[in-house]
């Protein structure tokens, strides 16, 4: 049996599925391919960056030319790599297979675009009352570091929007919240030595041990912090160890170690209170015992990206609309995190709702149930018909 024809909004996502853009590489060549279809649909673009990595982000505007108001619709163009991971088929060449759309991607979140793209096509020589704004964006899976780029452009420059839906993947649920996520790596320097004689040497390996004993003992304090009112899973503050790495033989010891790790504060108060401590810690306990060895010694924490959460707040525009857009009535949190926060930190009223499954974002053949795309579709399709000018 043949599988079923694309449909338009699919063949999109087909050709933007096709672009790998992993976070380590570029996103240029699909950020001109995106400037393209929303120029010819009577968009204005605007592509920035660095055109020497080829990390670009895109913003364009349908409608009144204003530099503040209307409803911007968010995206990341990068995707996770697929290195190490069991694919079935080329991760990036779409693939149907029993109602779903395969690809990297796929879900997270290059469906959302395609339905953008699609919404722009609709638009085009169409009267708006309001201005629609899209923006994409490089480097999210990374620290959201393409929309912390593009923050200060929109302040300067524009467009500074009133609303704004983000479209990662919540199986079309609405969601006005979510933690921040801060990421660190910690290097740790020493003298290294033969392992006979470790009390004239400086292990790190042994003090990056002591560094995530003491985030592990910050991390049962957080759970003592936790609001009263907090609806989050867990409603705590958390922090995670993801890597510690150091060493080269069972005999030598550590001159050179490493610790990432994460934090997803339910507050800035939370994050401030742990960052304090660590460093303290760092510098007041660990430094010293290890500078009376070895004068060079050192310990740096250095800053991959802090992204600051959604708030989930009383009035939100965002939200009702979204609402209105598809009957839903409740609204609820999420544990991963997202641009949100940062486009709520420029005023703006702010939403999470997309299409597809978070258990199927970053996983071997990830996939987007068609169901699921052409349901957003009709959302989007139903936000530009409120959009046209009566």
């Amino acid at each position: 049996m043949t599988a079923p024809a694309l449909s338009a909004i699919e063949a999109t996502l087909a050709r933007l599925v096709a672009y790998p853009t992993v976070s380590s590489g570029p996103t240029a060549e699909m950020a001109a391919h995106l400037a393209e279809r929303l120029e010819d649909a009577g968009a204005r673009v605007r592509l920035s960056g660095d055109a020497a990595t080829g990390k670009l982000n895109l913003v364009a505007s349908l409608g009144p030319d204003l530099p503040r108001g209307g409803i911007l619709l968010s995206g990341h163009m990068d995707v996770v790599p697929v290195e190490g991971q069991a694919w079935s088929r080329d991760p990036f060449v779409l693939a149907e297979a029993g109602g779903r759309l395969h690809g990297r991607g796929s879900c997270d979140m290059k469906g959302f675009i395609a339905a953008c793209i699609e919404l722009a096509a609709t638009l085009r020589g169409a009267e708006l009352a309001r201005p629609l704004h899209f923006a994409f964006t490089h480097d999210e899976e990374v620290g959201c570091l393409g929309a912390q780029a593009l923050l200060p452009e929109l302040v300067a420059t524009g467009p500074r929007p009133d609303l704004v839906i983000v479209g990662e993947p919540t199986g079309m649920a609405v969601i006005e919240g979510h933690k921040g996520c801060h990421e660190y790596t910690v290097h740790l320097g020493g003298r290294a030595g033969h392992g006979s004689r470790p009390e004239i040497g400086v292990n790190a390996a042994e003090y990056a041990a002591r560094y995530v004993v003491e985030l592990l003992r910050l991390r049962d304090a957080l759970r003592a912090r936790a609001p009263d009112d907090s609806r989050f899973e867990p409603p705590w503050s958390t922090i995670n160890v993801g890597r510690i790495a150091g060493g080269i033989a069972h005999n030598v010891i550590v001159e050179q170690a490493e610790i990432d790790w994460e934090m997803r504060p339910v507050n800035a108060g939370d994050a401030r209170f742990v960052l304090d401590h660590i460093d303290r810690f760092a510098r007041d306990v660990l430094l010293p015992e290890m500078q009376a060895i070895e004068p060079d010694a050192l310990i740096e924490r250095l800053t991959l990206g802090e992204v600051a959460g959604l708030r989930p707040m009383p009035e939100n525009a965002a939200r009702d609309l979204v609402f209105r857009l598809t009957g839903q009535t409740t609204a609820g949190l999420v544990p991963f995190g997202t641009e949100a926060g940062l486009f709520q930190s420029l005023g703006a009223d702010v939403v999470v709702c997309g299409p597809g499954s978070l258990a199927q974002a970053h996983t071997p053949d990830e996939f987007i149930e068609r169901a699921q795309l052409a349901q957003c579709a009709g959302m989007l399709g139903r936000l530009g018909a409120t959009l046209r000018a009566s």
